[in-house]
């Protein structure tokens, strides 16, 4: 019985899965990149000798057509230490607006909120004669003894 990796493999060789190859080297080169790059790219592809990036938003294009050089270069890179990639050749770099969101996904931040075991128990006495901070103290009062 074969494995699976070999089966994939063969699978990844036939031409009408050539695609695949290279959609591994797109997630690779991205993947490559400063995470704020990564997150202005909605995708990316090679036709005709040029990589073609598409963007999530307009603002990002200013910058990145500083850095054509660095995705030029990370794609030389790509080719010579992956040998899945060896086609990958682009020899100019155009970078386009895009309706589509980022390919990597933001991940949810925790809310610092923090949540702790109340320590005071809310026996204190009030010494004051004012009625309206007098109420708002036995607010407080009242909201730790619900905590224990």
């Amino acid at each position: 019985m074969k494995q699976a990796n070999t089966i994939l493999l063969h699978i990844q060789s036939l031409p009408e899965f050539r695609l695949l190859k290279s959609h591994y080297c797109y997630r690779k080169f991205i993947s490559l990149l400063p995470p704020k790059f990564q997150k202005a790219i909605a995708f990316v592809y090679i036709k005709d000798d040029t990589l073609f990036v598409a963007l999530s938003h307009p603002g990002f294009k200013v910058e990145l057509n500083y850095n054509k050089d660095l995705f030029r270069d990370l794609l030389t890179m790509l080719r010579t230490a992956d040998e899945k990639c060896q086609t990958t050749r682009a020899s100019k770099v155009v970078f386009f607006n895009s309706k589509h969101l980022s390919i990597i996904k933001e991940k949810k931040i925790p809310s610092t909120i923090p949540y702790y075991k109340e320590m005071s128990i809310g026996n204190f006495t009030i010494q004051t004669e004012d009625e309206e901070i007098m109420d708002a103290f036995n607010k407080i009062k009242a909201s730790i003894q619900k905590q224990q």
